[in-house]
């Protein structure tokens, strides 16, 4: 497992920070000095200056421990070798390397720490006790403020890898809420075009017919009045079963309507047809009452976009519908239709609806492109026959 940098869950210390760990240094290092300082100063009174500037000097140095931690920290235990005041600053700096739990720079430390402390007793003009007796306890010491400096480090990583992870899964968590909204979004959208477009073509070319038709009889009137009406209420109808679904209203009672499948796909040419368009439509389908629903279900949709588009675009053209395949083939959809001379009186395009059903038909396995010429267009679609 690869650790993190150091640099990454050390705390920023504050003014309070600083002031504890000054204060721990100098009761340490004081303390330490003061049992020989009485000495220095009665046997060899230089060896007493030199310890006070080198601790005086360490305690400097300490503050630049986080810069420069490993050259500090060499720097400041040599000078144990002199100063007994050192000792405070040694120890401050010595647990704040040993916090970035680098073995090579903390066995470094602790064998220069022995060391050192060997040498100390040595050079002062003090009886020392017996030389495995100071090596023991300097060994002790070392590795106690060694492990405590390491204890400090991991829990600081932990903390820090615990904060880390919480702000990874909450920075998920919005990127997965964000894209399941967009997904949401896309899917409100594919469905109120599929099931609305239809409906509102239908609406658009009879109610424009009442518009230029002035030679209608009254019957004719009545009939294509009606005609509007009953795809207007079924367009509601629609669009609240729809809005059932979306919302996962159980009580909503068209929610359990079955969605369309092939067997619709005759009823949806049939209903174009009266409505006064004109649809070829040849299936040759062996198979068509065990095609899976998924699969019908993106072919009735093909082809209702299919003659959706050439109702807003090419009103009034041939319009052909072809639903070949087989199990291993696949299902294959062609619509085509010429297209009018000069602009078509049309709805407004917006283009969301192929944009949806060729992510419904990718989504499905299949393909849907788009083909037009000077004089035609095409919509074919392909879709494998999945069990």
């Amino acid at each position: 497992m690869q650790h993190p940098s150091p640099d990454l869950y050390q705390p920023r210390l504050g003014w309070r920070s600083h002031a504890w760990r000054i204060a721990v240094a100098l009761v340490v290092g004081v303390g330490n000095w003061s049992t020989f300082a009485e000495d220095q100063w009665e046997a060899q009174r230089s060896l007493f200056w030199l310890d006070l500037g080198l601790g005086v000097l360490a305690f400097a140095l300490m503050h630049f421990r986080r810069r420069w931690p490993f050259p500090v920290a060499i720097v400041v235990t040599l000078f144990g070798f002199f100063s007994a005041l050192a000792a405070g600053p040694g120890l401050v700096v010595a647990v704040s390397l040993a916090t970035r739990r680098r073995w090579p720079e903390i066995v470094t430390i602790g064998i220069l720490g022995v060391i050192v402390g060997q040498g100390f007793v040595v050079v002062q003009p003090v009886s020392g006790e017996a030389w495995w007796f100071t090596l023991a306890v300097n060994i002790v010491v070392t590795v106690a403020i060694l492990a405590v400096g390491m204890y400090i480090g991991s829990r600081r990583e932990l903390l820090w890898t615990l904060h880390d992870r919480a702000e990874r899964a909450e920075a998920e968590q919005e990127l997965r809420v964000a894209q399941a909204r967009s997904t949401e979004r896309a899917r409100i959208a594919r469905e109120m075009h599929d099931v609305l477009a239809h409906r509102i073509s239908l609406v658009s070319m009879h109610s424009g017919a009442l518009v230029y038709r002035t030679d209608l009889s009254a019957e004719e009137v009545a009939a294509t009045a009606e005609v509007i009406q009953g795809n207007a209420h079924q367009a509601m109808v629609d669009l609240r079963h729809v809005l059932g679904v979306l919302r996962g209203d159980a009580d909503e009672p068209s929610a359990d309507r079955p969605q369309p499948t092939f067997r619709d796909v005759a009823e949806l040419v049939e209903e174009a047809t009266s409505s006064g368009m004109h649809v070829e439509y040849d299936s040759t389908v062996p198979d068509s009452a065990g095609m899976p629903d998924q699969v019908g279900r993106t072919v009735y949709r093909i082809v209702q976009e299919g003659l959706t588009n050439a109702r807003k675009h090419a009103p009034g053209a041939r319009v052909t519908v072809t639903v070949a395949g087989d199990k291993e083939q696949g299902i294959d959809v062609r619509l085509h239709n010429p297209l009018p001379f000069g602009p078509a009186p049309g709805l407004p395009a917006s283009g969301l609806g192929i944009v949806g059903l060729t992510e419904r038909t990718e989504l499905a396995g299949g393909t849907l492109r788009q083909e037009r010429d000077e004089h035609s267009f095409t919509l074919h679609g392909w879709i494998p026959w999945q069990t």
